[in-house]
């Protein structure tokens, strides 16, 4: 009966024996018992693959340029002014009316402008007659030069008048100084003019003017003959060379005025109306993406992941253009499998499954 307390003592005390005075013997073989089983147990399969969809994308041209806020400007407009008086004797034209170069615009009355040209012409004979009576008496001996240089003098002087004359008859008349619209009515019927009143404003529209102003780093970029375009209020996209680029700078804002020509054959695009204007730099190879294939890596880069022999992989790059059909990106190979759905799902060697679609949009 009292075997089993003695052979539980016995176990008791084995145990002591061996937790204290042989702690490293009984440590070593619990290590390699552990690293039997550990050897046992099979190694943990691989993660298992992510299905993600991707786009195979080729390097195009992209054309990278600059965006100036400007406005579009007629390429011509004056007004035509008088440059004597007068009353207007013409029937007005309405503004809005298409003019040609050339055409009349306001014809004044000439008032005592005839008879003065008239009065000038006489005297003009009357020279002519002395001066060559007096080139003959001369050259007989019966006149001295001095009388002969005078004679001549008051020839030049009644050719003068004659020319003066003239010239203030053909100013009665007002003609467009080249084909355009009117802006404005001309001068009313009886309308008394002044030098210097104006008779109507004449606005050219085909070609016209987009003006924009560029910093002083971006006019360095640019150059006279380069592509450009804009985008009007209303959408619609129009395009052009440069054809202007200021040396004088602002004094105020330090911007420098930039001029695109661009045609204007229907007269749609008016003057003074705002626009946004695109102008082109030097051309470089990238890849069209949606935005939302762009991610950032763990260290705050900008990129894309790719495909790459089944596996995951980062790529940074870098925007160089926006449209409606998503970003333009350099920094990939000249062909890439671009991750556009599920990037964010899979790390750097992680192994997917791919199924393709064929554009960005």
């Amino acid at each position: 009966m009292r075997v089993m307390p003695l052979l539980t003592a016995a176990l008791v005390c084995g145990f002591v024996y061996m937790l204290v005075l042989e702690r490293d013997t009984l440590l070593a073989l619990a290590g390699a018992a552990q690293a039997e089983e550990t050897a046992e147990t099979p190694e943990t399969e691989e993660k298992a693959a992510v299905a993600v969809v991707a786009l195979k994308s080729e390097a195009q041209p992209v054309t990278r340029g600059i965006v100036l806020r400007g406005r579009t400007e007629a390429f011509r407009l004056v007004d035509a002014k008088a440059e004597t008086q007068g009353l207007v004797v013409s029937t007005p034209l309405r503004k809005g009316s298409m003019v040609e170069e050339g055409e009349l615009l306001c014809k004044l009355d000439p008032g005592t402008k005839e008879a003065s040209l008239a009065e000038a012409r006489a005297r003009l004979a009357e020279a002519e007659a002395n001066n060559k009576v007096s080139a003959t008496l001369v050259e007989r001996g019966f006149a001295a030069e001095t009388t002969a240089i005078s004679r001549i003098a008051a020839l030049e002087a009644a050719q003068a008048q004659v020319k003066r004359a003239e010239k203030e008859m053909e100013l009665l008349e007002i003609q467009a100084p080249f084909s355009g619209l009117l802006e404005s009515d001309t001068a009313e019927f009886g309308a008394l003019l002044q030098p210097g009143g104006a008779c109507a404003r004449v606005i050219q529209l085909n070609p016209i003017k987009l003006v924009g102003f560029a910093t002083e780093n971006q006019v360095r970029r640019i150059e006279v003959g380069g592509l450009a375009g804009a985008r009007l209020i209303g959408g619609r996209e129009i395009g052009g060379r440069l054809t202007f680029i200021s040396r004088s700078a602002d004094p105020l804002t330090r911007t420098f005025r930039v001029e695109i020509t661009v045609p204007n054959d229907d007269l749609s695009i008016r003057d003074n109306s705002t626009a946004e204007i695109f102008v082109a730099l030097s051309g470089e190879k990238g890849h069209l993406l949606p935005q939302s294939a762009l991610t950032l890596d763990d260290a705050g880069r900008l990129g894309v992941r790719t495909v790459e022999e089944g596996r995951a992989r980062f790529m940074p790059v870098d925007i160089v253009n926006e449209d409606q059909n998503g970003v333009w990106v350099a920094g990939l190979p000249e062909l890439a499998d671009v991750i556009v759905v599920g990037q964010e799902f899979v790390t750097d060697g992680r192994r997917v499954t791919v199924r393709y679609r064929e554009n960005a949009s």
